[in-house]
């Protein structure tokens, strides 16, 4: 599939292709839109921008869709699955940290890491976090991966394409770990 969606980036109506593959992640699909864009970019680096915008945003509106997913099929399939392995208490805690801070953050996390955006987008439905919150948090989450990768091909070239492949999940993994760190911090500090 990522030579597939890869494939995508030397065809008419690759934006298309970007904008639709970034929809689609966001709320179901397997393959991040990360290899479409990074294709793009080093393509075309002066456009890098303008892919990371169209990426964004398609993931963002699919976002909105896996929230509407979690928020329509909770009753009849969410909770169905969570009577079955008697996980009451346990679906409790998740409710209560998605419509606190915690859900907040842990959704900036999820739309800037490895972690299945797909899957906070389709929680954050079925336990009603805020809307507002919700788009905010995926809208900086989203934007903030997109731009870094189209920013960092644009500034040192398609050379930089294979140190992305290779080490981006890590780094996003250190970024979400120093940015729990410095709230651990405040927390203690302050």
């Amino acid at each position: 599939m990522y030579d597939w969606v890869e494939g995508f980036a030397h065809k008419p109506g690759a934006l298309w292709a970007l904008f639709v593959i970034a929809f689609m992640e966001s709320s179901f699909f397997p393959v991040p839109p990360d290899v479409l864009l990074i294709a793009l970019a080093v393509a075309t680096p002066t456009r890098a921008m303008r892919f990371a915008a169209i990426t964004a945003l398609g993931s963002v509106l699919g976002g909105m869709f896996g929230y509407f997913i979690g928020y329509e099929l909770m009753e009849v399939v969410g909770r169905p699955i969570i009577d079955f392995y008697n996980a009451q208490h346990y679906w409790l805690r998740v409710e209560e940290a998605y419509r606190g801070p915690v859900g907040v953050w842990f959704l900036v996390a999820a739309a800037f890491s490895p972690i299945p955006y797909k899957v906070a987008t389709i929680a954050a439905g079925a336990t009603v976090m805020p809307f507002i919150p919700f788009l905010l948090a995926s809208a900086i989450g989203r934007a903030a991966r997109f731009f870094l990768v189209a920013g960092l091909i644009w500034k040192f070239g398609p050379s930089f394409k294979s140190y992305i492949d290779r080490y981006f999940d890590k780094l996003a993994i250190a970024f979400v770990v120093l940015l729990l760190l410095g709230f651990v911090a405040v927390k203690y500090v302050f």
